[in-house]
């Protein structure tokens, strides 16, 4: 992918993200308005196992918004061998396809950098009494 073509949220180390405005071609308050309705649908998707969202786990790793307004996500899961590994890509995209204005979601599951706990959010840290 061109990152001349795309808007990137990237979550590099907890589950704060940035959004660099510079490289996309959809106007700025669209783009703000996407940013804000993709990581409020990833809030609607829970890890079954651990009573928190995924998105405030740190399981996304980047999500780039396409010109065309198709969506490609990063993500992974706390362990290689979740029950869920074959499931969780398809709730991410439906959760994600259901945000107006949004085109094709691509989920990719990726294994690196492996998951920790250190990418976790401060609420997800509350959430899960994990100080």
């Amino acid at each position: 992918m061109d990152d001349t073509s795309a808007a990137r949220l990237d979550a590099s180390t907890t589950a704060a993200t940035a959004l660099d405005l510079t490289t996309s071609g959809i106007p700025e308050d669209e783009l703000a308005r996407l940013t804000d309705d993709i990581i409020a649908a990833l809030k609607t998707v829970y890890d079954p196992e651990i009573p928190c969202d995924i998105y405030e786990l740190g399981l996304i790793y980047k999500v780039d918004i396409e010109d065309d307004r198709s969506i490609k996500v990063d993500m992974t899961l706390t362990a290689p061998g979740c029950p869920v590994a074959g499931e969780m890509p398809g709730w991410v995209e439906n959760a994600i396809g259901a945000v107006p204005g949004v085109g094709a979601v691509s989920v990719s599951m990726v294994f690196d950098p492996p998951w920790t706990p250190d990418r976790m959010s401060e609420e997800a840290r509350v959430a899960l009494n994990w100080y």
